[in-house]
């Protein structure tokens, strides 16, 4: 149970079957022509001999994803933070190294993460799905273990060495059976200065035998977090997404946010289906995102921001018609 208030820590070290546990790692250089994501997890199926841990490597620039296995017993991870190791790699929010080499594929790294802002951890609310990350049983669990740091170190793909000293960073993870059936995600912290990060995502969740549309978003302005969520009364007032473009609208008691995302070309991610990686998701690192933040004043709003981020993850699954039905019943 005390696991709850660690949501970036291993919480698969019980697990028998059907489970999956994912920690999301991106960067872009100073440059920004360059920008990767790094997946480190474990893949835990009803067939053991399909349960292994793996390691990730996306390229999103030349649109290239390398994925590799390994063995269970590879992975080691501390039960009292998130410090996790996968044969020769280590993860943790202060930095990675990385030791990958398989069929010829040969990555290091060495890079260290400074001023991590995680999303805050609270006794009634642990984390980015707040009461939700007490409900036993849920398809989906997820944690932000940091909106914004500044990144030090270099990353040698191929006997190619690209400086990431001066860069961005974000992490973010996910755990549990299997990801939505439909969902939306996005995340951006490239704006016109730095401190400016957007992450948000809107997912079909299922319960008690039917499902509702959960959203959480987080925009980070000036060192405050501006939550819309589920769990604190947030509304999506708006969703709407074509073949290139999705748009949502969110507003709480307080403040209206406007997302407006241009989608581009991404890269094919596996991704659990009932713990196995036999699921495809699109991801891109090259979108572009409008954000508009406004206070609600009396009649009117008050600009409080607005801007687009850059090189932005963005991922669209499903049916967007299923999100919208969820968006209008009863949420528990």
């Amino acid at each position: 149970m005390l696991d709850t208030w660690k949501p970036g820590i291993f919480h698969g070290l019980r697990k028998k079957k059907d489970f999956f546990e994912g920690w999301y790692f991106k960067m872009v250089d100073r440059s920004e022509k360059n920008a990767y994501a790094i997946i480190p997890g474990v893949s835990i199926a009803r067939d053991p001999l399909k349960s292994h841990a793996f390691v990730m490597f996306m390229d999103a620039r030349a649109q290239r994803m390398r994925y590799f296995r390994y063995p269970l017993d590879a992975l080691k991870a501390s039960d009292k933070k998130f410090e996790l190791t996968i044969g020769g790699s280590s993860f943790s929010t202060d930095g990675m190294k990385l030791n990958l080499e398989q069929n010829g594929d040969l990555i290091t790294a060495r890079i260290s993460f400074k001023d991590t802002y995680p999303w805050p951890v609270k006794l009634l609310s642990p984390g980015v799905m707040g009461w939700y990350a007490f409900v036993p049983g849920m398809e989906c669990y997820h944690g932000i273990l940091s909106m914004d740091h500044a990144i030090e170190g270099f990353i040698e793909a191929d006997g190619v060495k690209t400086d990431l000293t001066g860069g961005r960073g974000y992490i973010e993870k996910d755990w549990g059976v299997s990801m939505p059936s439909s969902w939306i995600w996005m995340q951006t912290n490239h704006f016109d200065r730095e401190g400016i990060s957007l992450s948000g995502s809107i997912a079909k969740i299922p319960w008690l035998g039917s499902y509702f549309t959960g959203y959480i978003f987080g925009f980070l302005y000036d060192k405050k977090l501006y939550k819309f969520t589920t769990y604190s009364g947030a509304k999506v007032t708006g969703l709407d997404v074509t073949d290139d473009n999705i748009r949502i609208l969110l507003e709480n008691k307080v403040y209206r946010l406007d997302i407006d995302a241009d989608r581009s070309e991404g890269v094919e991610l596996p991704a659990p289906k009932l713990g196995e990686m036999t699921a495809k998701v699109n991801e891109s690192l090259n979108s572009s995102i409008n954000v508009t933040l406004l206070k609600k004043n009396g009649s009117g709003t008050e600009l409080i921001y607005s801007g687009t981020g850059r090189n932005a993850g963005l991922e669209f699954v499903g049916d967007v018609e299923e999100l919208i039905k969820g968006l209008k019943k009863i949420r528990p």
